[in-house]
């Protein structure tokens, strides 16, 4: 069989390696600059490859191929292998289809990060042979091939899961669902939507998934959906007969037994985090991982970095890295849990954002508005008559230094910018770690 792999980062070169060590022929193409880390990592593999250019004729005689998620759907490559109805897919699907072990799949527009953490810290916790894959930590492809895990928890996006044919995960969890990436799937909510539901869409009856009964669009989408897993809700806002819920000041889980423990001792701040540690518990307990490991990981676990990451508090100023806020929503959640009056620097590439959404939170929440973009206008627009404070920044140096000279004792410094970071970072990680320079610059 004939496997050619698009992009060489690292989950191009995962499946590459992979599909090697089945015994598969294996050719690696990469219409960029390959990074030296994984160029090194092919050679010594001895796995073939090509860099700046897309060999077509060879690609188009694979049997299977395997597409990084970052490559657009709508790309020329990409067309013509559908054209020629060659199989397309993503290295989760890849990846699965070459292991037994059980896997929990998170998705959602928010707090997959963070989730997806919590959970792997929950079974590595409970003494669990655990991998952690997918958008973060290192190649699915790559652990299938060199570990022997009983467990995956990944992080998925819809972007990869555009990308599947039979993959199934065990548990597999909806967190919730925002206008987030719609230039990929023409303007339209539903569309993208119905890509996150693709989590379930090969499950049976002996799998799991856990969604948000808050949710508007999960809801409306599940009436027209037929899922066969056992579906277990989660809300903060209503109590449930089974599934995971708020009480007072607890979080509680009803399965076969029930497991609750107060918010204050949970690690994660915030409303939107009291949701995320119910989804994660509910996974924990349908593992049957105890309620006293269970209770100690929801207690023990550290936050995402660059997800509402505190970073310093310099003359009683507290300043918050955010960066991983790449939608509004992501920014809504910053915003609402912010106490003090914000100082909130956003801006970058925007996709296709409605701030409609936030409107009431920075007219409570936010002293000043500090963009950071190449193009500010669609913020400065909207913002303009609603805040009296509003700056145009185009570097992160800038933006920092304007952000400390209107700051006062008591109030917070917030990056969580909306936007994608490509016009002037690499990438949100990238983003966040110039904030954290700046801030700490003396």
């Amino acid at each position: 069989m004939k496997i050619v792999v698009l992009g060489g980062g690292e989950s191009g070169f995962g499946a590459a390696y992979l599909a090697q060590k089945k015994g598969l022929e294996v050719f690696l193409s990469d219409k960029g600059i390959i990074n030296d880390e994984y160029k090194n990592l092919l050679n010594e593999a001895g796995i073939e490859y090509e860099e700046e250019n897309h060999d077509e004729e060879r690609i188009l005689a694979a049997d299977w191929i395997i597409k990084s998620p970052g490559i657009p759907k709508k790309a020329d490559i990409i067309y013509k292998i559908n054209q020629k109805g060659i199989r397309l897919s993503s290295e989760i699907e890849f990846a699965s289809e070459f292991t037994t072990a059980k896997i929990i799949a998170i998705t959602g527009s928010n707090g997959k990060t963070t989730t997806t953490s919590l959970i792997y810290h929950l079974l590595k916790n409970d003494d669990l042979k655990v991998g952690l894959g997918g958008n973060i930590g290192k190649s699915f492809a790559k652990q299938v091939a060199d570990e022997n895990f009983d467990y995956y928890v990944l992080e998925v996006s819809s972007f990869q899961l555009d990308d599947i044919q039979n993959f199934r995960p065990h548990i597999s969890l909806l967190l919730n669902l925002s206008q987030d990436h719609l230039d990929q799937y023409n303007y339209n909510y539903e569309e993208y939507s119905m890509a996150k539901f693709r989590i379930a869409e090969n499950q049976e009856n002996d799998n799991f998934f856990i969604y948000n009964k808050d949710d508007i669009m999960s809801m409306n989408l599940l009436e027209k959906l037929e899922i066969k897993a056992q579906m277990i809700p989660f809300s903060t806002k209503e109590k449930l007969k089974e599934g995971g819920f708020v009480n007072n000041d607890k979080i509680v889980v009803k399965l076969a037994d029930e497991f609750s423990m107060k918010i204050e001792e949970l690690s994660l701040v915030g409303n939107h985090n009291v949701a995320n540690s119910l989804a994660a518990s509910i996974a924990g307990k349908i593992l049957q991982i105890s309620n006293e490991s269970i209770r100690n990981s929801l207690m023990t676990f550290q936050a995402v970095e660059h997800r509402l990451e505190d970073v310093a508090e310099i003359d009683g100023v507290k300043f918050i890295n955010d960066s991983k806020a790449t939608n509004v929503n992501a920014a809504y959640y910053a915003l609402e849990s912010m106490k003090n009056p914000t100082i909130w620097i956003v801006g970058g590439v925007d996709k296709g954002n409605d701030y409609t959404e936030i409107e009431e939170l920075v007219k409570r929440k936010v002293k000043a508005i500090v963009c950071l973009g190449l193009d500010n206008d669609k913020i400065i627009d909207f913002f303009q008559g609603k805040k009296d404070l509003i700056y145009s920044t185009s570097s992160m140096e800038e933006a920092v230094k304007v952000s400390k000279s209107i700051a006062e004792k008591g109030d917070t410094v917030l990056l969580s910018p909306c936007c994608a970071s490509f016009d002037l970072f690499d990438n949100y990680e990238d983003r966040g770690n110039q904030f954290k320079a700046e801030v700490l610059k003396k």
